[in-house]
């Protein structure tokens, strides 16, 4: 069983900057499609960012030109580069890493991003 811990979230005002890590307990880390979402309170939880396992990145359409997904498949590890944030952009932020639609994903616990005005 997979385990995802997140780490990196914290309290920063708007403009500032934050960078998310998403550490896997996997020796095939490079075969999955590692994905972050957040949720707000009294919201659904969305996707913001994925990379693939070659490297296919799709971002929201609120985050594009502000956020960057990267991995290191030879850390185990991905990562979420925020920057000139938004008080929108608080919550609660998941790793997520799938190998396909047919078996369930694994998530992190996810950690806090608070953006203030």
């Amino acid at each position: 069983q997979m385990q995802l811990v997140e780490s990196g979230g914290g309290l920063v005002q708007a403009g500032g900057s934050l960078r998310l890590s998403c550490a896997a307990s996997t020796s095939i880390f490079s075969i999955y499609t590692m994905g972050w979402y957040r949720q707000a309170p009294g919201t659904q939880r969305e996707l913001v960012a994925s990379i693939s396992s070659r490297g296919d990145i799709d971002y929201s359409d609120s985050v594009k030109g502000r956020f960057t997904i990267s991995r290191d498949n030879t850390k185990n590890t991905v990562y979420l580069q925020m920057n000139s944030l938004k008080p929108d952009d608080t919550g609660t932020y998941y790793c997520n890493a799938r190998v396909n639609d047919l078996m369930p994903p694994y998530w992190g616990r996810g950690t806090q991003v608070t953006v203030s005005s």
